[in-house]
């Protein structure tokens, strides 16, 4: 076999260093590359592949609740960012700003978009009028810089990609309901679809997205058992709209300050199924966004013998139509023994062998990527058993990530168990706390765990307070080290 044939057997093992791994698998699967400007990357188009089915599926939950796509500048005015003031100041060490614009400077800076509240805010002020206005419910597809000082591929990078809504409602009432919306379309887009498990529910003050009443997020463990934030809805009450007069004439006369909510997801989920997901040999995608689902592997020997599985692999193309992403790997230059590597490496839910052997007897053989179990399949039934497939393969992950998170998730009820369990093995903590921010920084300071969310299910007990030992009574918080 060639040098380049044993790449595959290269990659790190994850239990030995996993950052690494996870650089090593997006590198070679080629799902982005280090782009010349710091802190930025490349997609590439297998990467990019994955992001447009990702996108597809959750652009068409947001149309399924009413939601429609706007696009917005990328520049804003400094004055715009300056009038919330504690929005800005959460950003402000993030912002990039241009300041000349070709050879003249410019009289007011742009700054580069963190995120869109203060443009979108200042053109819904001209947008909304009177009630019959209302909801609007916008959303954007769209790239924002944030020039982060720790950067890693897909995480956390200077410039990502995600979707942003922004709506504006009535009533208090509506705009919560469209905030718990948002959070449920997060939680089974990204169960139901990316195979990862995860537990939402209220960030703390100290936690919460700033210039927001309140922030609730969906959490995901990562196969480390570190936490990735994976998805945020903010209801942001009335601050926004004072600050930027959005007001609106009710139905009874009066003018009155309408209710905000924004929400975002990025391509930081691109991350979290390379890491929930791989393995030693490197990713393993969840069938619903996978850029290939099946991959043809055609197998000869001899010139005739190509002929005949060229023409067995056109019978079952035709049979299997368009009801599956399907590519067939016709490269010669290769042994079958590295493409099975290769695309091991790349993820493709399905193999799909056909030899000399298979065409005489009628049938292929399927290989599932997540688990390697291999199947011989009468030509006849090829059509409803790769379907067949690919729905258990998606069912499979989604119970294996979620048995992985039961068994990280720990009930501790004394800051030396709690110290003692996160040292031994990363996960969720769940304990009680007392609601006082200064034992939420005192926990976070003492061991890097935060308060990855207040979940919103489960049962309420009386207990102690992680740090201070108050009585308290409610549901265990959720702590854990996170990307």
């Amino acid at each position: 076999m060639s040098e380049q044939g044993s790449f595959v057997e290269e990659l790190t093992d994850k239990s030995d260093d996993y950052s690494r791994w996870y650089t090593e698998v997006i590198l070679k699967a080629e799902l982005a590359d280090y782009a010349p400007v710091r802190g930025c990357m490349v997609i590439r188009p297998y990467g990019y592949a994955l992001w447009e089915n990702m996108q597809r599926l959750l652009d068409a939950r947001f149309k399924a609740t009413g939601h429609v796509n706007a696009y917005f500048p990328l520049l804003i005015p400094e004055s715009f960012l300056a009038k919330e003031a504690e929005h800005v100041a959460g950003f402000a060490p993030e912002v990039a700003w241009v300041t000349q614009g070709g050879s003249e400077p410019l009289e007011e800076r742009l700054a580069i978009r963190p995120t869109s509240e203060a443009i979108i805010g200042q053109m819904y002020s001209k947008w909304i009028h009177s009630w019959r206005d209302l909801p609007v419910l916008i959303n954007q597809w769209c790239n924002v810089l944030r020039w982060e000082k720790v950067t890693r591929l897909f995480l956390r990078t200077t410039e990502f990609l995600w979707q942003e809504g922004h709506t504006v409602h009535r009533t208090e009432e509506e705009a919560q309901q469209e905030t718990m919306t948002i959070l449920q379309v997060y939680r089974s887009f990204v169960e139901e679809d990316l195979a990862i498990p995860v537990v939402y529910g209220q960030k703390t003050e100290a936690e919460k997205f700033k210039g927001a009443e309140r922030t609730y997020s969906i959490e995901a463990m990562m196969g480390d058992g570190k936490a990735l934030q994976a998805g945020t809805s903010h209801m942001l009450g009335q601050h926004f709209a004072r600050v930027f007069d959005i007001t609106f004439q009710d139905m009874d006369g009066e003018r009155k300050y309408a209710w905000q909510t924004s929400w975002g997801v990025s391509t930081r989920l691109i991350g979290a199924i390379i890491m929930v997901h791989g393995d030693d040999s490197g990713l393993i995608m969840p069938p619903k966004v996978a850029p290939i689902q099946v991959i043809v592997v055609p197998i000869w020997r001899k010139e005739q013998e190509k002929e005949q599985v060229a023409e067995f692999v056109e019978k079952v193309k035709a049979r299997i139509g368009t009801a599956v992403r399907l590519q067939v790997d016709w490269d010669d230059e290769h042994t079958p023994g590295w493409k099975f590597n290769e695309w091991e490496l790349r993820g493709v839910p399905i193999r799909m062998e056909i030899g000399p052997r298979d065409v005489k007897n009628g049938q292929v053989v399927l290989v599932r990527r997540d688990t390697r179990a291999k199947e011989t399949v009468p030509f006849d039934d090829v059509e409803s058993r790769v379907q067949e497939l690919l729905d258990q393969i998606q069912h499979d992950m989604l119970e294996r990530a979620r048995d992985f998170m039961r068994q990280r998730t720990r009930r501790v009820d004394s800051f030396e168990e709690f110290k003692s369990v996160l040292e031994r093995e990363k996960g969720f903590l769940l304990a009680h706390w007392c609601g006082d921010p200064d034992c939420e920084a005192r926990v976070k300071e003492e061991t890097g765990a935060t308060i990855r969310c207040i979940p919103l299910e489960g049962d309420e007990e009386e207990g102690s307070c992680i740090w201070c030992g108050k009585p308290t009574r409610g549901r265990r918080v959720v702590f854990g080290r996170a990307y």
